[in-house]
C-alpha cells in the first residue's frame, strides 16, 4: 500500500501534467485564431499579385568606382619567399616582422635616440617606428615562422613604367630569396606570379623598385603632387589586404607631414595620415586622390590589435619620385649629403633664450675626423645659415644638406659664445657617415654638475656624485631622483633617473659641489637649461631641456 507522501507525490505530478496541456492547447488555439485554420490556404486568390522580377544592371557609377576601375589594373600582388638557414649557407633569415606593439612604448628596443636628429647619418638600427608601428606585408605575430621552415610574405605594389617597373616598400621585399608579383589580369590559382628582380632599395624612406619581365606594355598609374593634398580629401587605398588581392578601401587625409619615427630613422619620413582601412598586406600599394593621382605608398599602421584602427601612413609622392629616380639611374641607390652632425630637433623658449637661439639648430654632436669636425664645428654652435639663407628648423637643414652632392662645400653661418662666425663645411656621403657613428660619437664638451639641498628644495631633484669607474669622458652628476610636479619633473627630467647633468645653462660642473654653487645662484623668472647625456653613450652630446623657474 502507497504511503502518503508517496500518494501526494503523483498527485502533484498529474497536476502538472494537466497544467502543461492545458498551456500547449491554449497556444494551439492562438496559433490557429493568429494565422487561420489549417487548410485555407490554397483557398486564398493570389490571381491579382504581381510577380518579382530581377532589374536589368544599372551602372551606378561615382567617382571611387571610376578611379578603383583607372587604376585598379596597375595594381599589384607582391609575394616573398625567405629559405630556410639550411638552404642558405647558413646566412640568417630575412627580416620581415609584423611586430604588436603598445601605442605608449614608442622607444621600442631600438638604439636611436628619439630626441636627437641628425644631418644624413644614422647607425640604421631597429627601433621607433619599426616597435611604434605595424609594418603590414601579412605576417602576423601568430603566424611567425621558425628559422628551418620558408617564409613567406605579401605585399602589394604599382606599375610606374610599362616596360614593369613596380613601387613597393623596402620592408616588402627586403632580404627576400624570392619576389613574385601578379598582376590584377593574370588568372586565380596560376602559381605565385611572375618573378622579379630588385632594381633597389633606399631604407631611409623605406621604397623600393623591383622589375618583372613583360612580352607587352603593362598599365600605369599617374602619379600627382603630393603637395597638393589637403586635410580632408578624400584618398583611396587599394591592395591586397589579408591577401584579398584587390581590395579598395577610401577615407580621408587625416593629417599631413606627419612624422612617427624620432631621431635619425626618422628624419626622411614624413607622413600622409589616412583613415582609409588599410591592414596587413596593403603595404606598397598605393593612396589616390580623386583624380586618380597616385599621392602616396601606404607604409605603415598604428594599430594595437595588427589591424586597421583608422590611422594610416603613406609615404609622399614628391618623395617618392626623388628615390624612384635614384634608384633606377646607374648607382641603384639614393645618395644623400651629410656634414657629420647631430642636433636636436626641439628645444624649449627657455633653450633658446639661454643659447641665444631664436631661430636655427643647436649643434649636440659634432662625429670626430668629419666635415664638421674639421671645419672647427663644435656642440653647442647654434647654425643660422646656410649659404646665406636664414636656416627654419632642423628639417630644413636635414633638407638642405641631404640634398648636396658630396664632394661640394656649403657656407654655414653659426653662432658660439653670442659671437657670429661662418665655416666652410664640405658634404660627404651619408653611407660613410653610418659607418663612422657606429664607432663612436662627438667630443662631449658639456660638463655635469651636482647638487643636492639646493638642487631638490629648488628644483625637485636629487642628484650624487659620479661613480669612480664612470668613464674618464663622462663627467657631471648623476640624476638620483626626482619629485612629481617639481620643476624638473615640469621640464622632462622625470624618468631619466640614471642620467648624468652635465652642464647648467652652459656652464660645465664635474661634481656635486660645482653644481650646487651654480643651483644656489639661481633666481625665480631665470631661464634654467640641463644638458643632459645618457651615460651608456656619453659621446652622443645629450639633450637639452629647460624652462622658467617659477
Amino acid at each position: 500500500m502507497k504511503s502518503l507522501l508517496e500518494r501526494l507525490r503523483m498527485r502533484r505530478l498529474a497536476s502538472t501534467f494537466t497544467i502543461l496541456a492545458t498551456l500547449s492547447a491554449g497556444i494551439l488555439i492562438g496559433s490557429v485564431v493568429a494565422h487561420g485554420v489549417r487548410g485555407q490556404e490554397a483557398k486564398v486568390d493570389s490571381s491579382d499579385a504581381t510577380p518579382l522580377k530581377v532589374p536589368s544592371p544599372r551602372d551606378l557609377s561615382t567617382d571611387f568606382t571610376k578611379i578603383a576601375k583607372e587604376v585598379g589594373p596597375a595594381v599589384v600582388n607582391i609575394s616573398t619567399e625567405t629559405l630556410p638557414k639550411d638552404q642558405q649557407g647558413g646566412r640568417r633569415r630575412g627580416g620581415q616582422r609584423f611586430r604588436q606593439m603598445p601605442p605608449q612604448n614608442p622607444d621600442g628596443n631600438g638604439d636611436d635616440d628619439d630626441n636627437q636628429d641628425q644631418d644624413g647619418q644614422g647607425p640604421g638600427g631597429q627601433g621607433g617606428m619599426q616597435d611604434f608601428f605595424n609594418r603590414f606585408f601579412g605576417m602576423g605575430p601568430d603566424q611567425m615562422q621558425p628559422d628551418d621552415q620558408a617564409h613567406e610574405a605579401l605585399g602589394s605594389g604599382f606599375i610606374v613604367d610599362p616596360k614593369g617597373y613596380i613601387i613597393t616598400n623596402n620592408h616588402v621585399v627586403d632580404k627576400a630569396d624570392r619576389i613574385y608579383v601578379k598582376l590584377a589580369s593574370d588568372p586565380d590559382g596560376n602559381g605565385p606570379g611572375r618573378p622579379a628582380k630588385v632594381v633597389g632599395v633606399d631604407k631611409a624612406t623605406d621604397l623600393a623598385v623591383v622589375k618583372i619581365d613583360v612580352d607587352r606594355p603593362l598599365p600605369t598609374v599617374k602619379l600627382g603632387n603630393s603637395e597638393s593634398s589637403q586635410v580632408g580629401d578624400w584618398v583611396i587605398a587599394i591592395g591586397s589586404p589579408l591577401g584579398q588581392i584587390g581590395t579598395v578601401t577610401a577615407g580621408i587625409v587625416s593629417a599631413k607631414n606627419r612624422t612617427i619615427e624620432g631621431g635619425p630613422r626618422g628624419q626622411f619620413q614624413h607622413f600622409i595620415q589616412t583613415d582609409a582601412a588599410i591592414n596587413p598586406g596593403n603595404s606598397g600599394g598605393p593612396l589616390v586622390n580623386m583624380a586618380g593621382e597616385v599621392v602616396g605608398v601606404n607604409t605603415a599602421i598604428y594599430t594595437q590589435t595588427a589591424g586597421n584602427q583608422g590611422i594610416g601612413f603613406a609615404m609622399p609622392s614628391n618623395t617618392v619620385v626623388d628615390v624612384y629616380n635614384a634608384l633606377i639611374g646607374p648607382t641603384h641607390k639614393m645618395v644623400r649629403g651629410s656634414i657629420g652632425i647631430t642636433f636636436q630637433p626641439n628645444i624649449s623658449s627657455a633653450v633658446q633664450r639661454v643659447y641665444g637661439a631664436k631661430t636655427g639648430v643647436i649643434i649636440r654632436g659634432v662625429t670626430p675626423n668629419m666635415p664638421a669636425d674639421k671645419a672647427g664645428l663644435k656642440p653647442g654652435d647654434i647654425i643660422t645659415t646656410i649659404d646665406g639663407r636664414p636656416i627654419k628648423d632642423g628639417d630644413d637643414l636635414v633638407n638642405d644638406i641631404s640634398a648636396r652632392k658630396p664632394g661640394s662645400t656649403v657656407q654655414l653661418g653659426y653662432i658660439r659664445d653670442g659671437k657670429q662666425a661662418v665655416a666652410t663645411v664640405s658634404i660627404i656621403d651619408r653611407t660613410k657617415m653610418e659607418a663612422a657613428v657606429g664607432q663612436g660619437g662627438e667630443e662631449d664638451e658639456n660638463a655635469p654638475g651636482n647638487g643636492s639641498d639646493a638642487s631638490q628644495s629648488k628644483l625637485g631633484i636629487t642628484v650624487a656624485d659620479l661613480p669612480s669607474n664612470a668613464p674618464s669622458s663622462l663627467h657631471g652628476v648623476l640624476i638620483q631622483s626626482v619629485k612629481a610636479g617639481s620643476f624638473a619633473d615640469e621640464i622632462g627630467l622625470s624618468g631619466l633617473e640614471g642620467y648624468v647633468i652635465s652642464s647648467v645653462n652652459k656652464q660645465p660642473v664635474h661634481n656635486r659641489a660645482e653644481y650646487n654653487s651654480i643651483i644656489s645662484g639661481l633666481k625665480s623668472g631665470q631661464d634654467v637649461v640641463f644638458n643632459v647625456v645618457d651615460p651608456q653613450h656619453p659621446r652622443d652630446g645629450g639633450t637639452l631641456l629647460g624652462g622658467t623657474l617659477p
